[in-house]
């Protein structure tokens, strides 16, 4: 059943949403929505990997699309699994977009971070983490690079600390992904002129930890052209 029945009315409605959710912060009301959402909104209880409950906001990303696919497919199968009822979500649109960085960063794969491994990788608690997040915030560092605990490839991830960060205040490429949630595995498809794409994750290893294997050694700073690919993002 519609609310509105005009595009006005729409309009509205959109500002009247707005006025009470929570206030963009200054620093971020250059970039656009997609960019901004994570810093504007509080986490969820206990907080997310690198942002604690009382912490600002942190933009999560991925050098790949299918490393952030993953990383999003995981947390849509958690709330699966928290819905008894439900043997599948039904097939949603979700945006994949990428952004350009440039800031000053630390890369968790590579000394002298990595010997601590065990800790940035633990799959459900957060603490080392979160203490870490807030040392790099203090000193002026904008980005964690580390590695994620959901693609089974173990791909790169990377955790924007403040707006400032951004080289650009909008995604420079977005793509359409549909994603299924399913209790036994999450499958991701686009469609393509040239040729169709598709990540399918099983969802039983994300029912263990997984355990670092290998440090990737990478620069330590992020210039403009550092690649960070967003998990899909609906607008606020």
């Amino acid at each position: 059943m519609p609310l509105v029945d005009s595009l006005d009315e729409q309009l509205v409605l959109e500002r009247l949403i707005d006025d009470v959710k929570p206030a963009v912060p200054a620093s971020a009301r250059r970039l656009n929505y997609l960019l901004f959402t994570p810093f504007r909104y509080a986490p969820p209880p206990g907080g997310s990997r690198f942002r604690a409950g009382d912490d600002p906001g942190v933009f999560y990303g991925a050098d790949a699309v299918r490393t952030a696919c993953a990383e999003l497919g995981y947390w849509r199968w958690r709330h699966l699994c928290d819905s008894p009822a439900l043997d599948a979500m039904p097939q949603r649109a979700q945006t994949v977009f990428k952004v350009r960085v440039a800031t000053t960063a630390i890369d968790l794969r590579q000394p002298p971070f990595v010997r601590d491994a065990t800790a940035w990788t633990d799959a459900s608690h957060y603490a080392g983490c979160q203490s870490l997040a807030k040392a790099a915030r203090e000193a002026a560092i904008g980005m964690i690079r580390y590695q994620s605990v959901r693609d089974p490839a173990q791909g790169g991830c990377g955790a924007v600390l403040t707006p400032p960060a951004f080289a650009k205040p909008s995604p420079v490429e977005q793509q359409t992904w549909m994603l299924s949630v399913f209790r036994a595995r999450v499958v991701w498809q686009r469609t393509h002129i040239v040729a169709a794409q598709m990540f399918e994750f099983a969802t039983a290893d994300w029912t263990r930890s997984t355990p670092a294997k290998r440090a990737r050694v990478l620069p330590p700073l992020m210039d403009a052209g550092g690649p960070s690919r967003s998990k899909p993002r609906r607008k606020p």
